[in-house]
């Protein structure tokens, strides 16, 4: 009779390490949200010879982010195309149709992570990841900054890409291909 009550608090023992070891590992991977609110996703692109600014919004996703760990880690973001705003009804208005970002047939602009690694940089890390834009899919891979922010993280970072590789418009002598892309996401 001893040696049951033994294994059954060896048992209970067991099952509570697991179960503390269990939480502690949910806690550490704490799934935050992007906030539309402390959010920017800003663009620009030379057409004419100037640059044209624009902004989505409509942020939505899941990041897992951990600092001590960040292969661990994973972010899966979107944001909507109906948003895009130049400052420009007119040019916002073209911008949605299926010249360009097709917003009826492809609401959302989707940037997911492949890999997270840490670099030689205090808080900077380099995402790679997939770019989903009207149905195509490119990698892009940038560095970016993660600043504890409240029971969050402002994430800061930014890279360029081809705007034909997704055909968005056609080739043209008036307006660039290359479209840098600034990320300031806040996730709680």
């Amino acid at each position: 009779m001893v040696v049951f009550c033994i294994q059954i608090n060896d048992m209970k023992n067991s099952l509570i390490t697991f179960l503390l070891f269990f939480c502690m590992s949910a806690y550490a991977q704490k799934v935050l949200m992007p906030t539309d609110n402390g959010s920017k996703i800003h663009f620009v692109i030379k057409n004419f010879g100037v640059n044209v600014a624009g902004d989505l919004s409509g942020t939505k996703g899941s990041i897992r982010f951990d600092p001590q760990k960040p292969s661990s880690s994973a972010f899966d973001v979107t944001v909507q195309t109906s948003t895009i705003d130049t400052d420009n009804r007119r040019r916002d208005n073209h911008l949605r149709t299926d010249d360009f970002f097709d917003v009826a047939k492809y609401p959302v602009i989707r940037l997911a992570s492949t890999k997270i690694e840490a670099t030689n940089i205090t808080a900077t890390y380099k995402f790679t990841g997939l770019l989903t834009i009207k149905g195509i899919t490119r990698t892009v891979s940038f560095p970016f900054k993660a600043t504890p922010r409240g029971n969050g993280y402002f994430f800061e970072g930014g890279f360029r890409f081809n705007r034909l590789d997704f055909k968005l418009g056609k080739e043209s002598t008036f307006m660039s291909d290359d479209v840098k892309v600034t990320l300031a996401v806040l996730a709680k």
